[in-house]
């Protein structure tokens, strides 16, 4: 029977495989798709070389001596073996080198970091909610500006800078294989910057602990290529289309006389509530929720019917409608593309 000692490395062996799939589909910093995040990957592959070596060091210098202890051990005469000049070295003048070497290295990471190389030609304002994502696209225009909410279309190749902010407690956004973090706090503005070398869609995370639902305000950020990322904007620009059927219209009344038009923004329309996403182009995006759970019709009814189900603690309340409404509106909110 196996003892209290001998359960801890076997429950530990167990969960090492539970710990390993949960991070499965994490993005990771360690797989770098531009070029600040590759700085970033070098200095940590680089920091955990000089980290296993000390180890290893250390561990042999700890095993050297307990090997000769045994030899002596029984002698009461023969005193420890004592080195000044190895504990001055491996003391002191080891662990300066390697800290200043971690720092100057630090240094040059930050410094290739901080700036891009050229001027970004897009700003973008990100600010963190509990527990979502609002973000704005701010033009020199007025009328080219629009907001959506958890989801950044960027050009490949192109720096875009950003203005992150917090709407309520401190957040922090990070997109571990484009950039570093930056922290969203409330009342102020830190400036920021990311770029992608590689057409993808890259998961962002909430990096600072914001509460009950932290661990659920995740982001999507697209990389493509320039023609698209402009054929998106344009239509963002749009004002929500007209309904241009029955179902769609009746879903559109539904929408202004349940309580989603007191949170909700649609342009175009006469909802311009503020305390939740911008739905104008819903359809389009990836998520819900902040990636609480995919954009499907399903999901969508499911959302509205019990956000509390997928997400508990977010301010979205549930909506009791019949199923006559939920399909209308439903049907509406399919439109918003």
């Amino acid at each position: 029977m196996p003892t209290d000692s001998s359960r801890s490395p076997l429950a530990a062996a167990l969960l090492l495989p539970l710990v390993a799939a949960a991070c499965a589909h994490a993005p990771s910093p360690m797989l770098p798709a531009s070029e600040p995040a590759a700085h970033l990957a070098t200095l940590g592959w680089w920091l955990i070389g000089v980290a296993t070596l000390v180890f290893l060091v250390v561990l042999f210098m700890l095993l050297v001596p307990l090997r000769e202890r045994r030899h002596t051990i029984d002698r009461a005469d023969v005193a420890p073996p004592h080195n000044e000049r190895l504990i001055l070295i491996a003391g002191a003048l080891v662990p300066a080198i390697i800290l200043i070497g971690v720092y100057i290295g630090t240094l040059q990471t930050l410094n290739a970091t901080a700036t891009p190389a050229v001027r970004p030609k897009y700003m973008i304002e990100v600010t963190g909610h509990q527990w979502w994502w609002e973000i704005h696209y701010v033009s020199a225009d007025s009328s080219g500006e629009f907001t959506t909410a958890n989801e950044i279309h960027i050009p490949v190749g192109e720096p875009v800078a950003l203005r992150v902010a917090s709407g309520d407690v401190a957040h922090s956004f990070w997109v571990p294989q484009l950039q570093g973090k930056i922290d969203a706090i409330p009342g102020q503005t830190n400036s920021f910057w990311i770029r992608a070398d590689k057409v993808g869609t890259y998961r962002g995370e909430c990096a600072e602990y914001c509460g009950t639902q932290h661990a659920h305000m995740a982001m999507a950020v697209v990389a493509e290529p320039m023609d698209k990322f402009q054929e998106w904007m344009r239509t963002q620009r749009a004002p929500a289309p007209e309904p241009t059927d029955s179902l769609s219209t009746r879903g559109l009344a539904v929408f202004k006389s349940a309580p989603c038009v007191l949170c909700h923004t649609i342009r175009g329309t006469d909802a311009g509530g503020r305390m939740g996403p911008d739905l104008t182009h819903i359809a389009t995006r990836l998520t819900l929720g902040a990636g609480a759970v995919d954009n499907t019709p399903g999901t969508m009814a499911g959302w509205i019917a019990n956000a509390q189900a997928f997400k508990p603690g977010s301010d979205m309340p549930q909506i009791q409608l019949d199923g006559k409404s939920m399909s209308a509106l439903l049907a509406y909110l399919e439109t918003l593309r």
